[in-house]
């Protein structure tokens, strides 16, 4: 606005907005996403933001879709018990992931930053480098620095992308190690789907276990 001055806006315009705002976006989108752009002209503080989506949430309580904290911020999302029926709206099966690149994933959730040489000295068998180029490319991992070791060997941790494809809002909140079914369940399509998928993205939180590696 020329005049600098922020418009104002009530708490039923507020809900309105980001809802709307969240739907079209179709991703995870933190408050302070939505305070630079959708928000920006209005008088609003993160305060009355954060209000609003817990609002937003009790509202779709209930219901097929929920608004979901995940990966720092909120998205919607089918709810978890859905998620087997609606598996058949895609023609596309989705991707199938080996053991040895589901340990590997889980080695870097959880020990995070690690090396490949850390990787392999707690799998016990050496890493392929197409194991973290599948992860990698997926932006489920990521270079986070180097260790200061002869060589200088990548550091390697996980992404938002991973959280927010397993529903997490923080690393914090991976089950505990000793959950072995909590485990299971997370890498093996026990998050719900989001609502919108892509159309080169097949359908998302599945992962099947491979026999080959």
């Amino acid at each position: 606005m020329s005049n600098g001055k922020k418009l104002q806006i009530n708490p039923d315009q507020l809900k309105q907005l980001i809802e709307a705002s969240l739907f079209v976006m179709a991703k995870t989108v933190s408050i302070k996403h939505l305070t630079e752009s959708v928000l920006a002209n209005f008088n609003v503080s993160r305060v009355k933001v954060k209000a609003a989506l817990e609002e937003l949430q009790q509202d779709y309580q209930g219901r097929g879709i929920e608004l979901a904290k995940v990966a720092g911020g909120y998205r919607f999302q089918t709810i978890e018990t859905l998620s087997p029926y609606l598996q058949t709206l895609w023609q596309e099966k989705a991707p199938r992931y080996s053991r040895a690149t589901l340990e590997t994933l889980a080695v870097i959730a959880y020990r995070q930053p690690v090396t490949r040489g850390d990787i392999e000295f707690v799998r016990g068998v050496a890493v392929g480098s197409h194991i973290i180029k599948s992860l990698s490319d997926r932006h489920w991992i990521k270079i986070v620095g180097h260790k200061e070791v002869p060589g200088r060997p990548a550091l390697y941790a996980t992404t938002n992308e991973f959280l927010a494809y397993f529903g997490l809002d923080t690393i914090a909140d991976l089950p505990v190690l000793s959950d072995t079914e909590s485990l299971a369940a997370l890498f093996s399509g026990g998050v719900s789907a989001e609502v919108s998928v892509p159309d080169d993205e097949t359908v998302p939180n599945t992962i099947e276990e491979s026999t080959n590696e």
